[in-house]
């Protein structure tokens, strides 16, 4: 498949706008903040590293890790993004609240990871079991043999057509009152 196949790219597109959109979701829910320059970084990056991986079928083998180390740059990305303000003097703390905050994000980005590889992977399973049903319908379409035309003989002028009979076969010719009965 070229670089630039419109399938290919939707693909690309699809795995991360999907890997954003739960990775921000994880992040959110694990008490984070993301920017949306972050969020514009994480898609390019995201889009960034699935693309080579669009050039044939990617399965649950190929999903997981791929999306497991974007997790882990969103989450860094995010996390180095966030905005912090803490007074002089005093050290930040971890934006993030709930369990502690390694456990959180790792659960939510896991997740998260986890959720969207097998969504992922069910959406290639489908798209290619489609592309391989349409191919193999064209190359039996493509394949058909064409079946002869029989010639019509050519219209006669001088020819008369089949006579048709006086009366039709069908027809009832008894029309009229009913006959009188002359007793004998």
């Amino acid at each position: 498949m070229p670089l630039t196949s419109p399938v290919r790219l939707a693909r690309t597109a699809a795995f991360a706008v999907v890997c954003l959109g739960l990775g921000v979701l994880a992040h959110v829910l694990g008490g984070g903040s993301v920017t949306p320059s972050a969020a514009a970084w994480g898609l390019a990056a995201a889009f960034g590293a699935a693309l080579p991986l669009t050039a044939r079928e990617r399965t649950i083998h190929t999903i997981l890790p791929l999306l497991a180390g974007v997790q882990v740059a969103l989450h860094l990305l995010f996390s180095l993004s966030s905005p912090t303000a803490c007074p002089a003097g005093v050290p930040p703390a971890y934006p993030h609240a709930g369990l502690s905050p390694a456990l959180g994000m790792l659960l939510l980005h896991g997740w998260a990871a986890v959720l969207t590889s097998l969504w992922l992977a069910r959406g290639e399973a489908a798209l290619w079991a489609l592309l391989r049903r349409l191919a193999v319908r064209f190359l039996f379409i493509l394949r058909r043999p064409v079946p002869p035309v029989p010639p019509s003989p050519p219209p006669c002028a001088d020819e008369p057509g089949p006579a048709l009979p006086a009366v039709p076969r069908h027809a009832v010719t008894r029309r009229g009152p009913p006959l009188r009965v002359v007793p004998a």
